[in-house]
């Protein structure tokens, strides 16, 4: 088994994880490739990925002799690249990267989720913010412009209390920067609040920088769309049906293990962004971002549209996009 980390060095990678048509199957589950890569990123929602890994899953899901290899990415549009150009079969990796390569006419395919939730909106300590109002004149961040966390948090603030950024002039200042840094911001007093993905928003409550101004289940699109994917392209599934069938078995495997054995999961989770990243996640940090998660395998199309409506409506989509063909659930339903 071959890992291969993708781009940049841990603080980058770290940092910027989490950031932003129907076919019938072979049923035989036999592929005449004999070396697969699978990719993802060392985060608490690709935890199924982690215990794929893990307890070798793949390898035992795959036919006999295939050489599984791990890749991890530095960010979602990587990840993409590397799906669209043949450079792994699959993966998890957010909605937002997946969503937005479609539209751009990338031959892909969601065929499972990985996890929903673990978006958290922080306030900084001492910055006055006790309320949505609060948040006007002052500054927040996001991984990225229209990252997924960025579009659940604008969203909210537009549509329940009518506040907008600067980008669509409002009152609020937008900034972007690598969530690992959002404590450290904190801190120096350099940005108010964060729409932060987990572990990140338990980590500024370990290190006591902040506070959560809104829980994860109160965030737009936060409940049941997906905050990970697991994604391949339809030339795989054109051409080796039976093999998205093993990642996808292999993957629901990996997520209702997480489900059964959380806390071996969390053993797993930790050891692997140790490897990966050279970062150990505290117990308390790991505890508070599960509890903000739900790990599942089921995705519906309707509400991956339903974020990509609202992405158009904040204006980071120039025409309302068409999803149709996006999610082929043929897979989970197996």
């Amino acid at each position: 088994m071959k890992k291969i980390i993708t781009g940049f060095s841990f603080i980058i990678l770290i940092g910027i994880l989490a950031a932003c048509g129907s076919s019938s199957t072979s049923g035989s589950g036999n592929s005449d490739k004999d070396e697969v890569t699978i990719g993802y990123f060392p985060n608490i929602d690709h935890a199924a990925g982690m215990v794929a890994e893990d307890k070798g899953l793949y390898e035992e899901a795959l036919p006999e002799g295939t050489d599984v290899n791990y890749q991890y990415f530095p960010d979602g549009s990587a990840f993409m690249t590397a799906i669209e150009t043949g450079e792994i079969e699959g993966g998890i990796v957010g909605p937002g990267p997946a969503m937005n390569h479609f539209t751009s006419g990338a031959k892909i395919n969601i065929v499972a989720a990985g996890a929903t939730g673990g978006t958290v909106i922080m306030a900084r300590n001492g910055a006055d913010i006790e309320s949505a109002e609060d948040i006007k004149g002052k500054t927040f961040i996001s991984p990225r412009v229209g990252c997924t966390h960025d579009v659940q948090f604008e969203t909210m603030m537009k549509n329940e209390f009518g506040i907008t950024s600067d980008r669509l002039d409002g009152e609020m200042k937008h900034v972007t920067g690598k969530p690992a840094t959002y404590s450290s911001m904190f801190e120096s007093g350099k940005v108010d609040v964060a729409a932060v993905p987990e572990p990140w928003a338990a980590y500024i409550e370990a290190q006591g920088t902040g506070e959560v101004l809104f829980q994860n289940d109160e965030v737009a699109h936060n409940v049941n769309m997906p905050a990970s994917v697991f994604v391949t392209s339809e030339k795989l599934k054109e051409k080796d049906p039976g093999m998205i069938q093993n990642l996808v078995d292999a993957h629901k495997k990996a997520t209702d293990f997480v489900n059964e054995n959380p806390e071996e999961s969390k053993e797993i989770a930790i050891a692997q962004i140790k490897e990966i990243t050279d970062q150990e996640l505290s117990q308390e940090v790991v505890d508070s971002s599960w509890e903000r998660m739900n790990f599942t395998y089921e995705v519906e199309a309707n509400e991956i549209q339903m974020f990509a409506d609202s992405s158009y409506e904040l204006q980071f989509l120039e025409e309302k996009p068409n999803l149709n063909g996006l999610v082929d659930t043929t897979f989970i339903e197996e």
